[in-house]
């Protein structure tokens, strides 16, 4: 089985990501999570990967870091999850859009961090991270016919974006009322409802992890 090693869940977006994809294609997985910006936090995370970061998989002798990376060998081990779209065509968009979420929309992931407790409150943001959020409303809007996520099913490419509605929602970011409805799908799986479950419960690594 999997062994899926990840941050708060709250915090860490990238842990977010593999695991909330794993979590709603039914891919079973152990858990290990350690806990960010505490002592030696640094060191546990370094003796399971060289990289230095969350989120790992380590499946056997073979270890794997980066969320998009992980994302990539499960759906290579598990086809019949759908993780990416059946045609070649709409699957080569769909990598496109996850690759642009991995490297992109800086920032906006900078004014508005990670917390997913934190109470809906809207905050100043800055043109560039406006830029950022019309981009995103447009691929939000942009999806495909035949189901409430980007191409149809929950797959890998939502997975990518999820952490996204996180962020639009706690700091209250008006959207489309076509962004709004994919914000809504997306919290409306039972995978997010396990998330947010998780997130309350963590306990607090970051005091001033709030933005006023």
């Amino acid at each position: 089985m999997y062994s899926l090693i990840v941050g708060n869940l709250n915090y860490s977006s990238w842990s977010v990501r593999p695991w909330l994809a794993f979590k709603a294609a039914g891919i079973p997985f152990e858990e290990k999570v350690i806990s960010l910006y505490v002592p030696g936090s640094k060191e546990q995370i370094l003796s399971h990967s060289p990289g230095g970061k969350v989120p790992i998989l380590e499946d056997g002798a073979v270890t794997v870091w980066d969320s998009l990376a992980i994302i990539e060998y499960a759906a290579e081990g598990h086809p019949q999850a759908g993780l990416w779209p059946a045609d070649a065509a709409t699957r080569a968009r769909a990598r496109s859009l996850s690759a642009e979420m991995h490297s992109g929309f800086l920032p906006l992931r900078r004014e508005c961090p990670m917390n997913l407790r934190r109470p809906p409150k809207a905050i100043g943001l800055s043109d560039e991270a406006r830029e950022n959020i019309a981009r995103i409303d447009a691929i939000w809007s942009a999806r495909q016919a035949g189901g409430p996520f980007l191409f149809g099913a929950f797959g890998a490419v939502d997975a990518m974006f999820a952490p996204v509605v996180g962020r639009l929602h706690i700091y209250d970011v008006p959207v489309s009322p076509l962004a709004r409805a994919y914000m809504e799908a997306v919290m409306a799986l039972p995978a997010w409802g396990e998330l947010m479950d998780r997130a309350r419960a963590e306990p607090w690594t970051v005091d001033n992890f709030e933005v006023a």
